[in-house]
């Protein structure tokens, strides 16, 4: 498969990218990193991040697109969301409020502190983030989809931006 922008060839098209660390962990000194461990992380014991997952739709295909972000909780929320961890059922607590703490650099406008909520999902899964419907090119990407193209055209952005 050729890359629609520049003609290199792709051997596959991946269908998730994601970021190590919210945002705002890059920004502070190293001594105010709390805690930074797999799905979760504390900054200056003040602000509380969990990772998550923003699906899109691909048009045309049973695959979903998923962005792999961070989001801020309050700090009840992040400890109830810690407390649930292992507990079956969790998938029926109600979402949590949050912020999206991710910088996601292909769109056109900033992608940091976008309005969301947080759902719970099984033992084993990471939470799924629904970001307030808007017109942000992302909000409208999540709630309309996206062409398997537009999967082409990101991957050709992220892999030569680096």
């Amino acid at each position: 498969m050729k890359c629609p922008q520049c003609n290199d060839e792709l051997s596959e098209v991946p269908l998730c990218y994601g970021i190590e660390a919210p945002y705002y962990f890059y920004t502070v000194p190293e001594e105010k990193r709390t805690e930074l461990i797999r799905d979760f992380c504390v900054i200056d014991e003040q602000y509380f991040y969990i990772r998550g997952h923003i699906e899109i739709p691909i048009i045309d295909c049973k695959e979903k697109f998923i962005w792999s972000v961070w989001v801020s909780l309050s700090e009840e929320n992040f400890f109830k969301s810690n407390e649930f961890l292992h507990v079956q059922g969790r998938e029926n607590e109600q979402p949590y409020f949050g912020w999206l703490s991710t910088e996601l650099s292909i769109y056109p406008v900033t992608t940091l502190s976008l309005k969301t909520m947080v759902h719970t999902q099984e033992v084993g899964a990471v939470p799924l983030i629904e970001l307030e419907q808007t017109d942000h090119p992302l909000a409208v990407e999540q709630r309309e989809g996206i062409t398997m193209e537009r999967v082409k055209e990101i991957a050709h952005i992220i892999n030569h931006s680096q």
